[in-house]
């Protein structure tokens, strides 16, 4: 029997609810001021270097630019063979982790099957986490990263669901390293997904999110949680991007390569913003 098919949330919310609208609001994300500046051209048999990737989660009228450099970045580095999309539980559908283990999440570019064999193997490692479709009902953070990377992979794209309620280090770690052991020996990506300092000027955002990414730039996951705890800072996805780090440091990756920081005030200015972040972490 066909799995559970998980119906998008924010679909005209977050992006545009009708697929040609959706597709020319992603170029549009490539090709603005803060975006990129070109659409990407996906090459079948790249060069595999990324492992990691960190992308926002917010709209995309105020964070798309942002993540589509790190979607041309993944465009540019060759077709994996999965993506797991980790995100966190912002519990709107109760506080919940959970791995989708059979199925498809559906977008208006179409359906995205699940990776039933690493699903499988990533929900065995984490027995705390639940394989409930119906635990991703409300999610936002992994369903926005979905449609540009329909638009890049189209029907290539298998993908596994990842949902972290708790953003401690020893989540984190569990999380890591159950995806890394599943991705081992296959062409995968990890993909992250955090928005950074959330209301407060532009000048304190952009100080707070730097201390952050100097952590994130040492590949320093431990460091990261410890300086969102002690400087209390409102980086929602610090869980997701710790657990990426560790997972990438188990499967080879070396280096970090920031790819574009902008705020929401850089869209619309505002008194109090949001940092957005993107990253590709590189063998």
């Amino acid at each position: 029997m066909p799995g559970p098919i998980r119906k998008p949330a924010v679909a005209g919310q977050f992006y545009p609810a009708a697929r040609t609208a959706l597709i020319a609001e992603i170029e549009n994300c490539f090709m603005s001021d803060l975006g990129p500046g070109k659409l990407p051209e996906p090459k079948e048999h790249g060069p595999h270097e990324i492992v990691g990737l960190i992308s926002p989660h917010a709209g995309y009228v105020f964070s798309g630019a942002t993540a589509a450099h790190g979607y041309l970045a993944l465009a540019d580095d060759g077709v994996p063979e999965v993506v797991v999309v980790i995100g966190l539980n912002h519990g709107r559908a109760g506080l919940l982790s959970a791995v989708q283990t059979s199925g498809a999440w559906l977008t208006p570019l179409g359906e995205v099957l699940i990776d039933e064999d690493v699903a499988g193997e990533i929900a065995a490692r984490l027995p705390r986490f639940v394989t409930d479709a119906d635990a991703f009902i409300l999610e936002h953070s992994i369903e926005v990263q979905l449609p540009f990377l329909q638009y890049v992979y189209e029907e290539s794209l298998m993908f596994v669901p990842v949902m972290m309620a708790a953003q401690d280090i020893a989540t984190a770690q569990e999380v890591g390293r159950a995806v890394a052991e599943a991705l081992a020996g296959r062409t995968g990506v990890i993909v992250a997904s955090t928005d950074m300092t959330h209301y407060e000027p532009a000048a304190a955002a952009r100080r707070k999110d730097r201390i952050l990414i100097e952590r994130i730039e040492a590949l320093d996951a431990e460091g990261l949680i410890a300086e969102r705890d002690a400087r209390n800072i409102s980086m929602c996805g610090a869980g997701p991007v710790a657990a990426m780090i560790i997972a990438a440091k188990t499967l080879g990756a070396a280096r970090v390569e920031s790819l574009a920081y902008s705020t929401s005030g850089d869209v619309m200015p505002a008194d109090q913003v949001v940092g957005y972040y993107a990253a590709a972490i590189r063998k």
